[in-house]
């Protein structure tokens, strides 16, 4: 395991277990919505979104946390491991409304990029029905047969995953 894409809905602990993963495996880190958007949450061009991303899929090992359907085939291609945090709509949306609650709103750095509107709203709360059919749809085309693709449908069964990950690469 040296090149993960963590994809799932918004809330649902990708930048979370993305920093998890990086510590264990000792991997750079990438959160791309902190590439994606500037202080004023503008948006970077697709192609230089697009090209920035073939230039960290080049790396020996990297773990990148986002969704972006339009480019999830870049990242998909070049991993090894694809974790798809499948959480319930419920436990996704808290995990937007806590996220604000813990850290405030606005780029904290670190992974953290909070921005609640009713199209966030909206976007988390029909996940499971609009967007992830077409996440397994690219999953199934882009990563089966070359790369481990991990579920994780509770923040229990994450926690337990990374122990496992975290027993495996003790002393490596």
């Amino acid at each position: 395991m040296k090149k993960v894409a963590i994809v799932g809905c918004g809330g649902s602990g990708k930048s979370h277990l993305a920093r998890r993963l990086g510590s264990i495996l000792g991997a750079p880190v990438t959160h791309l919505d902190a590439v994606f958007y500037d202080d004023e949450w503008n948006s970077l061009p697709t192609e230089k979104f697009a090209a920035l991303q073939r230039e960290l899929v080049a790396r020996p090992a990297w773990v990148i946390d986002g969704n972006y359907n339009s480019t999830l085939k870049i990242r998909l291609d070049a991993c090894d491991t694809v974790v798809l945090m499948d959480m319930p709509t419920p436990a996704a949306l808290w995990g937007i409304v806590s996220r604000q609650i813990r850290h405030g709103a606005g780029h904290k750095g670190n992974g953290v990029h909070n921005r609640i509107t009713w199209g966030v709203l909206r976007y988390v709360a029909t996940y499971r029905r609009r967007m992830r059919p077409r996440v397994m749809a690219k999953l199934e085309e882009h990563a089966r047969g070359h790369a481990e693709v991990v579920l994780l449908r509770s923040r229990r069964q994450t926690r337990r995953w990374l122990e496992e990950i975290a027993a495996r690469h003790e002393g490596v």
